[in-house]
């Protein structure tokens, strides 16, 4: 018998070294990067399932759960946040950024997935050991086993005030928005509690790829040709790829033939080419064409007509993404880096021209979903003057009797409408034109004359657009 046993203590247990889980250290570290670094995490995840599937462990099963992980914790960031801030001795920002991270992934698979309570919580502990160490993993196991004591709508009823006592910040906690966010997006959509609720929740809805057929080099039939892929509810150059489905194994987005573009996206750039003009129309351009998308439909529609394309690109970096998206385009275009408020072409050079504006993102926030947590309504005054730059200085673009498309991925009123109305008053010879019979068969587009998508309404971004003619020099 040991002498620690003849005193009545219990040996002490063997160190036993922490399991390794390669799906979970993937998660934490696309979710560091994308606090630490700033980064994005539809930039960052890829590279790393590319990395690990190099391994022979790391399976599609993996990869699935892995983009779960990361997507399902960064969207209801706010939510767990709550719920984690009722479960700790301290304020969230005394916690270290690395060991919340820990507990997000932990409360997300707690509370958002269906996997088993003992697992999510053994898993996330392991986790914690393997990146934080030992001591930390023990509050880590203390705070998820307070979590797990209940499931996410007893915690909402819990942590969450409620909507009749104050609507936004009720809705901020279940949906997890900044207040500031759902209270922007309540005013664009005009107020009612079922139109706000569907919009905040299609913003936690993980969207599928969507992709666009080029005209003149990919037809919607052959994309439809890929597994379960399905055709868009109203561009007919788009096809929706199956859940989980890899733009990178269609031949035709390889070949550049096809590419990556959100249907609302689509619609704009068809918006535009659609719009009826008075004179000539050999001369298009796109003023804000990075990275590339809208540059690429309007190039083929351009050639369809035998117009040619500019399109211009302030940074070079982007512009160079812009040239890769053209490449092969089978008309004539040119790609220029230059700075759209002090273009290089002369005034009343274009029969269309399109300004897909720099902005909040807010209309992209499902895609994005951590962009929700680093835009701040100071972002509105810092954009505030370059959109109505550009928007001008489109309009001085464009000739007498062309047309004018200002667009933006958001529905803020101060980023559309607002910009519109302000830049018009020093335009009388512009008049803004109804869009929405140019998109036939696609609803609710708004009261008019401009056009709103919505994700809950279309299934799209959230995209915003004004055509404006010019009609006197």
């Amino acid at each position: 018998m040991s002498e620690q046993s003849r005193r009545g203590r219990k040996p002490a247990k063997p160190y036993r070294r922490p399991k390794k889980d390669p799906v979970r250290i993937l998660a934490f570290e696309a979710l560091r990067a994308v606090d630490e670094r700033d980064a994005y995490a539809n930039l960052v995840l890829p590279p790393l399932l590319r990395k690990a599937r190099e391994k022979d462990d790391f399976d599609a099963r993996d990869a699935a759960l892995a983009t779960e992980l990361v997507y399902g914790t960064l969207r209801r960031q706010g939510t767990y946040d709550a719920v984690i801030a009722a479960c700790v001795d301290r304020p969230l920002r005394e916690v270290d950024p690395p060991v919340l991270d820990v507990l997000s992934l932990g409360a997300h698979q707690l509370l958002g997935t269906r996997i088993p309570t003992h697992a999510a919580v053994s898993a996330t502990v392991e986790l914690a050991r393997v990146v934080l160490g030992d001591g930390r993993a023990k509050f880590v196991n203390a705070v998820l086993r307070k979590i797990a004591q209940d499931d996410l709508d007893g915690w909402i009823g819990k942590v969450a005030p409620p909507y009749e006592e104050d609507p936004e910040d009720h809705l901020a906690v279940v949906h997890s928005h900044p207040r500031w966010i759902v209270s922007a997006l309540w005013d664009s959509l005009g107020g009612g509690r079922a139109g706000i609720e569907e919009l905040l929740a299609a913003d936690n809805e993980r969207p599928r790829v969507t992709l666009v057929a080029r005209p003149g080099r990919a037809t919607a039939e052959e994309l439809l040709s890929e597994d379960a892929a399905e055709a868009g509810r109203w561009s007919p150059y788009a096809v929706r790829l199956a859940e989980g489905g890899e733009p990178g194994a269609v031949e035709a987005v390889r070949e550049g033939r096809a590419g990556v573009q959100d249907e609302g996206s689509q619609l704009v750039a068809l918006a535009l080419a659609n719009a009826p003009l008075e004179g000539p129309d050999t001369k298009w351009l796109d003023g804000c064409a990075g990275p590339g998308g809208k540059a690429a439909l309007l190039g083929a529609l351009a050639a369809e007509r035998g117009a040619v394309l500019l399109a211009s690109e302030k940074q070079p970096h982007r512009a160079g993404l812009v040239a890769k998206a053209l490449a092969g385009n089978p008309g004539p275009y040119q790609v220029i880096a230059a700075d759209g408020t002090r273009p290089p072409w002369r005034p009343g050079s274009f029969d269309r021209v399109l300004v897909d504006v720099p902005c909040t993102g807010l209309g992209a926030l499902r895609r994005r979903p951590e962009a929700r947590w680093r835009r701040r309504p100071e972002d509105l005054d810092n954009f505030a003057p370059l959109q109505r730059a550009l928007l001008r200085t489109a309009l001085d673009s464009v000739r007498v009797g062309g047309v004018v498309g200002y667009a933006t991925c958001s529905p803020h009123l101060a980023e559309t409408r607002v910009v519109v109305a302000d830049v018009l008053k020093q335009y009388p010879d512009a008049e803004l034109v109804d869009a929405r019979p140019l998109l036939p068969g696609v609803p609710a587009l708004g009261d008019g004359p401009d056009i709103q998508l919505w994700p809950h309404v279309h299934g799209t971004d959230a995209m915003y657009l004004a055509l404006i003619r010019r009609t006197a020099g």
